[in-house]
């Protein structure tokens, strides 16, 4: 399977994601805690569907010492008890700030409050840009086609 369109030649993609990565930088260098940041980007891959992002980002965090068992439960974290009430707030978040469209009023204030019970402004700022910037990395990996698998830790660092 070949990707629709090369993102990684095309100087118009290559211009578009220098910027976006940029973006990434900002948010993985915040106090947002890098096992947090990781789960973010595994949940709305996921609900995105999008393998090339669920490829990577299981792996990076594999890499960084995430366990097997918490990989495994992203998906079902409301059942599973082997994430912190922090992380909960935070996927909870994700989930509701990546299907803005299943919600006629957005992200609800609860999910907010929770969330700001466990995170600082600028952790907050750093949980809500990168929901924004994973979504979009989805978008340009589903709208393409992008296919996965092939994802070698840190090889885009």
């Amino acid at each position: 399977m070949d990707a629709r369109l090369n993102l990684f030649a095309n100087p118009v993609a290559g211009k578009f994601l220098k910027y976006v990565n940029s973006a990434g930088k900002a948010v993985s260098d915040s106090g947002l805690p890098a096992a947090t940041q990781e789960l973010v980007k595994i949940r709305a891959s996921q609900i995105n569907g999008c393998g090339f992002c669920t490829d990577m980002h299981t792996k990076d965090a594999a890499a960084a010492g995430e366990t097997a068992q918490r990989l495994n439960m992203i998906a079902a974290w409301r059942e599973a008890k082997v994430f912190t009430e922090a992380e909960r707030a935070a996927l909870e978040l994700t989930e509701q700030g990546t299907r803005i469209a299943d919600a006629a009023g957005g992200v609800p204030d609860a999910v907010w409050a929770n969330a700001a019970k466990h995170y600082d402004e600028d952790q907050l700022a750093a949980l809500v840009s990168l929901i924004a910037l994973i979504n979009a990395y989805n978008r340009v990996n589903v709208i393409v086609q992008q296919p996965a698998g092939d994802y070698q830790p840190g090889m885009f660092a």
